[in-house]
């Protein structure tokens, strides 16, 4: 019996970091774009939803929707001329879902490499850019300089991820380095 009460605590946990999941990426895909059609909102975020388990476009569809009519029950969300619109609530979901959850895997040893970011967003994209540097520190990465960052560990997916969230492809640079000059105050900074 206290298997059974197990498997329903785990089922019902799962359910709920889903739900978590998909709420970042509806909210994050309006927030991005400032408002959003919500036809406009299937094709970004299918290809995430994918790797939270939403594979077949009914499933998409149907937690799309669940999570959409949620979110503007909540008052995270509008509707304002057809748009689904973030609201200021919304925003300030969003940074503590940021903050909270996203944790990048750290193997065991470091391979003695550098990850560096260097971003050169443009000044009409501004809350574009703040939300990118949100996001990093949210993340982990230690800044450098203001558009610099550096983290120690293969995050490559995430990066990938993000320019897509973001819109910001061909404005963020990737870059894997051997070595920084003077970096012990990084390798403290992360403790390796």
């Amino acid at each position: 019996m206290s298997q059974n009460v197990m498997g329903v605590q785990e089922k019902s946990s799962r359910a709920r970091t889903r739900r978590l999941k998909i709420q970042k990426v509806v909210l994050q895909s309006v927030a991005v774009a400032g408002v959003l059609s919500v036809a406009l909102l299937a094709p970004n975020a299918l290809q995430i939803l994918k790797l939270f388990g939403v594979s077949k476009k009914r499933n998409f569809t149907q937690a799309i929707n669940t999570s959409r009519r949620r979110l503007v029950a909540a008052g995270l969300l509008r509707y304002e001329d057809g748009f689904l619109r973030i609201t200021e609530k919304g925003e300030r979901k969003l940074r503590e879902i940021e903050r909270r959850n996203y944790q990048l895997p750290q193997p065991k040893r470091w391979d003695k490499k550098w990850r560096v970011l260097i971003f050169d967003i443009p000044e009409r994209r501004k809350s574009v850019r703040d939300k990118v540097r949100l996001t990093l520190t949210a993340i982990g990465f230690k800044r450098l300089q203001n558009s610099v960052w550096v983290y120690p560990y293969d995050c490559e997916d995430l990066i990938t991820l993000l320019k897509a969230d973001f819109k910001i492809g061909r404005d963020l640079l990737y870059l894997i380095v051997d070595s920084i000059e003077n970096d012990a105050i990084l390798r403290d900074w992360f403790d390796i």
